[in-house]
């Protein structure tokens, strides 16, 4: 997912009006979740209201969480005490989930881009 201004001046707006990430997502063309929250963290956003919390709340994993089915790709700065994984199911052979496959790995069409 490339964050386009539009992209990130629309998620700033939808959340500070609390709308839950996956509406946001779904919004922005079928963004997931988790990417939304990842986002508005690194934006600087803060927490929404303890109404929309659960819906707030990521499903990352810690270091000590992951398993071999889970995706593991980072989330935040090493150095944070809220670092995590991102913990969806990973795609066999691949240490990361679809989406986070899809940024890690481009092909030579996406280099000359």
């Amino acid at each position: 997912m490339e964050w386009t201004e539009r992209a990130v001046r629309t998620l700033q707006t939808l959340w500070l009006e609390g709308v839950p990430a996956r509406e946001i997502g779904q919004r922005l063309g079928g963004i997931s979740r988790n990417a939304v929250i990842g986002k508005a963290h690194r934006l600087g956003l803060s927490k929404q209201s303890d109404a929309n919390q659960a819906e707030v709340t990521p499903a990352f994993v810690g270091t000590g969480d992951l398993t071999e089915r889970m995706c593991r790709w980072p989330i935040g700065h090493p150095g944070d005490p809220d670092f995590r994984f991102c913990g969806e199911a990973k795609i066999a052979g691949r240490p990361y989930c679809a989406e986070h496959c899809s940024l890690a790995y481009r092909g030579k069409s996406d280099e000359a881009a």
